[in-house]
């Protein structure tokens, strides 16, 4: 497949120490050629979503899948940004629905008022992308305690402890 070749050539110059995992300063500082501005800690919480082995780095299938979510994060921004570069409220709640995530409207509206850095209403792509990347990791960490997939969990404590040790942003 071409695009595999491509992201194998893309990953093998990011990885510059030639070890075969990409670190967190080296995403990001890939990402920054790309015009992707992101703190170190929203870096990490990406390598964290699928960093399968868990020893902190990723790998190029690890990369893969990343690299999948954010294009198609990056494909719902763009059908709905309208040439502003940017997403208003209502199209941020429309295109996370085409990704999937459906949230009710106070869990919405407390995580766009989290991710809208300039407390405008405005959405740029790496605004929209550090909103879904929390999401996901916190759909990650739920479906890790809802086994029964019923949508729903009980914590006790220590689990909660837990997950909210996990839920860096």
């Amino acid at each position: 497949m071409e695009n595999t070749a491509i992201l194998r050539e893309w990953f093998d110059r990011v990885d510059s120490d030639k070890s075969g995992n990409i670190t967190p300063c080296q995403l990001k500082k890939a990402l920054a050629v790309g015009n992707l501005e992101f703190p170190i800690s929203v870096v990490q919480q990406m390598i964290r979503m699928y960093d399968f082995d868990r020893n902190g780095t990723m790998s190029f299938d690890e990369f893969v899948a990343l690299n999948k979510f954010l294009l198609k994060v990056q494909q719902a921004f763009s059908d709905l940004e309208r040439d502003r570069g940017y997403l208003v409220t209502d199209d941020v709640y429309e295109a996370l629905v085409k990704i999937g995530f459906s949230l009710d409207s106070p869990a919405f509206y407390t995580v766009c008022e989290s991710f809208d850095q300039k407390k405008n209403g405005r959405f740029r792509l790496d605004d929209f992308i550090s909103l879904c990347i929390f999401l996901q990791s916190a759909r990650n960490l739920f479906d890790s305690f809802d086994t029964a997939k019923q949508g729903r969990v009980t914590l006790d404590l220590n689990q909660f402890v837990y997950c909210t040790a996990n839920c860096r942003i």
